[in-house]
């Protein structure tokens, strides 16, 4: 694609970026097969290519970006299945992401929109604001049926994504998981040491996740450590266009881990929610500019692993369990698949450790999750979580498993079969407790 930026707009590092991005692209449509905004709504605008023809028209012209602009840039999930299908290596990714923070910096959004946005920011990324934003959620829950049916539109309001918030909520909370700062030592001789990412929504929604990592992982000769001075890892204001906050949690965190790395030693940060692990694993890119801590930056990009991709190379133990042919459908997160190229691998593990494991139809499109997506456009999501809980029905499963809490709520808020993490199942097959057949997130 041909580009006209100046010379002055060149000397940007982020505009230079787009720049080499807008020119590997070549027009071809082949992302459009599998963008599950095309594929449902049929328009050009919100097809990878359009958007990109739209992106690249904000950023040349250093415009302020339009309405229509916006509306078809929010409806994209960033769940990359176009670099997946992509034959000319288009970093999409890096390309909406700049788009996203332009439309926050220069944008006017309506004021309700605003303020949305803004408690997202404040409350999500904090375990003890969401906790409480999730008690509140649920005792407001029975009075949605007061709220009036929202008038169809292209751009969902207020009232609707409120409905959606609060379908959203738990019906009960677990007890909270284990400090930060904690350590949990190896069992038998000891094999290694690694970080475990704490989370901010999983660590409230679902703390058995990292529960049952722990786990296995000490069970097979591995210390884990809860880095006391971790944060949220930014995904989530990322994904909003808030970078200031983003990368600040993000300098926090190659803080945090590069002084444990220095301390004591890491073999790895280990990552049980996939939306996080390809945020960190792009922190050598997001901080590249900043001189103080690039370096840092890339290192700790490195020692980022999904879970799967270190439990790989540790010889599970897989016991008897009393129950065999198990029937598990799994759920590979576009984080995962699209974002961190890890397809095959969890399947395999399972498959290994003594469960039937079926592929879904369709397994390339979104469920809807997305971050806050299934908040900011919630129309879009429930037709693609009902379009992705039918592809799982079609294959009969006992249990459901994923690798990304985002996908494990909104799957599960469509249908009554159990949805567990993959560690979970792992877990179980080398000796730990039982996942509840129940489980719901």
């Amino acid at each position: 694609m041909k580009t006209e930026f100046s010379l002055a707009q060149l000397a940007d590092p982020d505009l230079a970026e787009a720049d080499k991005i807008l020119r590997a692209c070549v027009h071809c449509g082949f992302c459009t097969a599998t963008c599950p905004t095309y594929v449902l709504l049929g328009d050009e605008l919100d097809s990878p290519r359009g958007r990109i023809y739209l992106i690249k028209e904000m950023l040349e012209k250093d415009q302020t970006p339009t309405a229509e602009v916006v509306k078809h840039i929010d409806r994209c999930l960033s769940c990359l299945a176009c670099m997946t299908t992509c034959p000319s290596g288009v970093n999409y990714m890096h390309l909406v992401d700049q788009a996203r923070v332009r439309i926050e910096q220069r944008y006017q959004r309506p004021l309700a929109e605003r303020l949305l946005r803004q408690v997202l920011a404040f409350v999500l990324p904090d375990p003890q604001r969401f906790r409480w934003s999730m008690v509140l959620a649920r005792l407001a829950r029975p009075l949605a049926v007061f709220l009036p049916t929202p008038r169809p539109s292209a751009t969902p309001g207020l009232i609707q994504r409120i409905k959606a918030m609060l379908a959203l909520a738990p019906h009960r909370l677990p007890s909270p998981g284990p400090l930060p700062g904690s350590v949990f030592a190896a069992l038998g001789k000891k094999r290694g040491r690694v970080a475990l990412l704490q989370g901010c929504a999983q660590q409230v929604l679902a703390p058995r996740i990292n529960q049952a990592a722990i786990s296995l992982l000490t069970r097979h000769g591995i210390e884990v450590v809860l880095v006391r001075d971790e944060q949220c890892c930014g995904a989530l204001t990322h994904h909003l266009g808030n970078d200031h906050d983003a990368l600040a949690r993000a300098r926090a965190n190659v803080a945090a881990w590069t002084a444990e790395a220095a301390g004591e030693g890491l073999d790895a940060i280990l990552v049980t929610t996939s939306g996080c692990g390809t945020v960190i694993k792009d922190y050598g890119y997001l901080l590249r500019e900043d001189a103080a801590i690039a370096a840092d930056a890339a290192k700790v990009s490195a020692l980022a692993k999904d879970i799967t991709e270190y439990v790989a190379g540790l010889s599970l133990a897989t016991t008897a369990r009393g129950d065999n042919n198990i029937v598990v459908a799994y759920h590979s997160a576009c984080s995962l698949q699209h974002g961190q190229k890890i397809t095959g691998l969890p399947k395999e593990l399972l498959s290994k450790n003594g469960f039937v494991v079926k592929d879904v139809p369709e397994s390339h499109l979104c469920c809807g999750s997305a971050g806050t997506y299934n908040i900011l456009q919630p129309e879009l999501a429930g037709r693609l979580r009902d379009r992705k809980v039918a592809n799982i029905a079609s294959v009969k499963p006992d249990m459901i498993a994923a690798g990304n809490i985002g996908c494990m709520v909104q799957i599960a808020s469509g249908t009554s079969v159990p949805v567990v993490h993959t560690i979970e199942l792992l877990d179980w097959a080398t000796g730990g407790s039982r996942p509840a057949l129940n489980a719901q997130v």
